[in-house]
């Protein structure tokens, strides 16, 4: 029970990699605050995740909401121990037809979002005056840039240098910052890529996926399942000494 005690907000929450870390986290002793713009399937992960869970409805390109949040948090639980920036969206495009709505929209969620997220969770933490962690997934598209997906690759590569300017920022009040990078991972955002691809290489529907996971050393795509485990140890006192780090948890896609 490495987490026992602690209460932990995971945004973006309600499924996939959110909702896999989630689960984790409640079964190594966590209160979980599933906080996701979709508050009813919020609400169905926290039951059935159990161990106190609660959900919140949060939308992270909203001050208001984010303070709202943390705040709803700190009045059910005492206080903030854990955030886990999870909450994503993903678009892609040719660059010639990108769009400002599709750049303001992945910018405000995947950067904004974590950054004001982390601001707020660092200020309860540092109120409190008992440390903290704070976890940003990033992508293995940080590290590298795609062809038809500049805007998502620039807002990950985006997570990964916050993730080290927290990192050093917040050490000296206890609070450790780092990311994790996944690679490619089965969830429903990834039938949704799928689809784009087809649309923008002239492929069948679910061609890509199916070259992506042989692609991977390990053998297959990852799933939400195989994050949790790295999850746990940046959120527990094991990482205590890691600081602004981003973890890659990809099969073997990416070496750095």
């Amino acid at each position: 029970m490495r987490l026992k005690g602690k209460t932990a907000i995971i945004t973006g929450g309600a499924r996939g990699i959110g909702a896999a870390v989630a689960a984790g986290y409640a079964r190594e002793g966590a209160r979980v605050c599933v906080a996701d713009v979709e508050f009813a399937l919020a609400q169905e992960t926290a039951k059935t995740i159990g161990n106190g869970a609660f959900a919140v409805a949060l939308n992270v390109t909203s001050q208001a909401s984010i303070d709202a949040c943390v705040a709803e948090v700190e009045k059910r639980a005492g206080g903030v121990d854990i955030l886990v920036n999870n909450a994503a969206i993903f678009d892609m495009a040719p660059l010639t037809e990108i769009t400002e709505q599709s750049y303001d929209g992945q910018f405000a969620v995947n950067v904004k979002g974590t950054l004001f997220m982390a601001q707020a969770a660092a200020k309860s933490m540092i109120a409190r005056g008992k440390g903290g962690k704070i976890i940003n997934f990033a992508s293995q598209a940080g590290r590298r840039g795609e062809a038809l997906v500049t805007v998502y690759c620039a807002s990950k590569a985006a997570v990964i240098s916050m993730t080290q300017s927290m990192g050093l920022a917040l050490i000296k009040h206890g609070i450790n910052v780092n990311g994790i990078a996944p690679g490619v991972v089965d969830t429903p955002m990834w039938d949704v890529v799928d689809g784009l691809f087809a649309k923008y290489e002239n492929r069948p529907v679910g061609e890509k996926k199916r070259l992506v996971g042989e692609g991977v050393p390990f053998g297959r795509m990852g799933k939400p399942e195989d994050l949790v485990g790295c999850a746990i140890f940046l959120a527990s006192s094991d990482s205590d000494y890691v600081v602004a780090q981003t973890f890659n948890v990809d099969g073997g896609q990416w070496m750095s």
